[in-house]
């Protein structure tokens, strides 16, 4: 009976895992499954949120929980799901620049819904994240990219640390996904 028990739980949390080589291929259709962008807008555009959240839309097949960030600036982390399509992905990243406090780190695919973003999110720790800087979201908005182009250059982007600062030293990783 345990290791019948066993073999269960082992099928069940095995299916649990994502392969980092999952293909865009394998994603549901937007019809079915629109993305959903969730996170905030700095407060200084709290009048025009009602604007803002459409333009956040005009893409089509997504779906919006923004919010005003309730003191000043967002943060400058940008979470981009693997399902999600370069020209919605490129859409919000234009406009998370022009109302948040910008793109500053990219959150690692592999804590992300597939068909989900985050922008000026503060729900990931520093070790799932990795900075970037203007040229590297710079080549991500860059028109000419393919679905899957656009995905491995944000992979490329978002590959963690191997140490990170934690009470003053730098230790190994934990969160590192390989």
């Amino acid at each position: 009976m345990r290791l019948l028990l066993s073999a269960l739980m082992l099928l069940v949390f095995s299916g649990m895992a994502v392969p980092a080589s999952f293909a865009e291929s394998d994603c549901p259709d937007l019809e079915k499954k629109p993305v959903k962008v969730e996170g905030w807008i700095s407060k200084k555009f709290k009048k025009e949120r009602k604007r803002i959240f459409k333009e956040f839309k005009e893409m089509g097949h997504t779906r919006t929980a923004l919010r005003v960030f309730p003191m000043g600036d967002t943060a400058k982390v940008v979470a981009i799901g693997r399902c999600v399509p370069a020209y919605i992905a490129r859409h919000i990243l234009e406009k998370t620049l022009l109302y948040t406090a910008g793109v500053g780190s990219l959150v690692n695919q592999a804590f992300l819904p597939p068909h989900w973003v985050g922008i000026g999110t503060t729900m990931f720790d520093e070790p799932s994240q990795q900075k970037v800087n203007g040229e590297q979201v710079k080549q991500l908005m860059d028109p000419s990219l393919s679905d899957h182009n656009f995905h491995a250059l944000y992979q490329k982007f978002s590959i963690q640390d191997d140490m990170v600062p934690y009470f003053g030293l730098q230790r190994p990783n934990a969160k590192k996904v390989d």
